[in-house]
Order: C-alpha cells, then sequence, then structure tokens
C-alpha cells in the first residue's frame, strides 16, 4: 500500500500572512503560545483545501513550526484535528537555529523512505533534497503565504506514484 507523503507546514508566513491571495475572506483569531497571545490571519479557503488533501488520504500533515509545543491552539482556531508534529518543546528550548530543525525533520521524513512536500518561507533550502522527485519544496512569500497554485502542486505531487 502506497503512503501519502509526509507534508511539513510551517504556520508564519505559510499559514499566518498579512495578505493571503485566496479571496476577500479572511479570519483573524488569537492562538497563545508560552503564555502569550498572538494574532493569527488567514484564508479560510486554504485551510478548506489543506483538510481536503489530508482527509482524503493524499497527504500526512505535520507541524513543522517553532508552534509545535502549542499547536492544539492552532488546530482549534484553524478547525483542524490534532495532527503531528516534526518538533518538540525540548529540541526548540536548546536549539539556535530553528531552520537547521526544520531541515533535520525533512531529512529523516526522506530518511525513512517517505515522500516530502515542505513549505516554509525561511526554511526551504535550494538544497539536493529534491534529488529524484521525491520531495516538493514551496518557499512562500511570508506576507502572502501559500497560494492556490501552490495546493494545486501539492495535491498533483500527492497524486503521483513515484
Amino acid at each position: 500500500m502506497r503512503r501519502p507523503p509526509v507534508w511539513l507546514v510551517d504556520v508564519d508566513g505559510v499559514i499566518n500572512t498579512r495578505r493571503p491571495l485566496w479571496g476577500p475572506d479572511l479570519r483573524r483569531g488569537v492562538a497563545r503560545a508560552d503564555g502569550v497571545d498572538w494574532p493569527i490571519r488567514w484564508a479560510p479557503a486554504l485551510i478548506t483545501r489543506m483538510r481536503r488533501l489530508y482527509d482524503a488520504g493524499l497527504v500526512e500533515l505535520r507541524w513543522c513550526s517553532t508552534w509545535c509545543p502549542d499547536a492544539a491552539a492552532l488546530e482549534r482556531l484553524f478547525g483542524l484535528p490534532a495532527l503531528g508534529r516534526a518538533l518538540t518543546r525540548a529540541e526548540l528550548a536548546v536549539s539556535v537555529s530553528t531552520d537547521a530543525l526544520k531541515l533535520a525533520a525533512a531529512r529523516r521524513v526522506l530518511a525513512a523512505g517517505r515522500r516530502l512536500v515542505w513549505t516554509d518561507d525561511t526554511a526551504v533550502p535550494a538544497t539536493t533534497l529534491t534529488a529524484g522527485g521525491r520531495a516538493l519544496l514551496i518557499r512562500p512569500h511570508p506576507r502572502r503565504g501559500l497560494r492556490p497554485s501552490d495546493l494545486t502542486a501539492i495535491e498533483t505531487f500527492a497524486r503521483r506514484h513515484t
């Protein structure tokens, strides 16, 4: 049985953006992390497409963000089920570079023989992670986040049997 690609998804600059390109229907809310309330702005249409891919079994969504320890607040806000976490609170507490932690998480996915989708506005490198067609890396503009065309690319990649 074919396993779906693991989609490592960052939050800020990917989902939480200032000017998402998904039309006029935008939502605002607040999520609490480390005792601080953070404003969150997102496009419901983006969350709907992500959820559709997840519910269809086309992707396995995992948070790969500094939000990982507090991702339950985001899941409630976005109406998502509990998703996997690529990073732990302990890792984040001792790390100098969250980008390095995220890259290590991406490499673990590939080392486990899984295909990878990675969406991050800062950490996605221009490396050989895409060699062999096993990875799709998307680095959205941090003020715009993921676009509809990015979700189309993710769906196309997820449906491809490699």
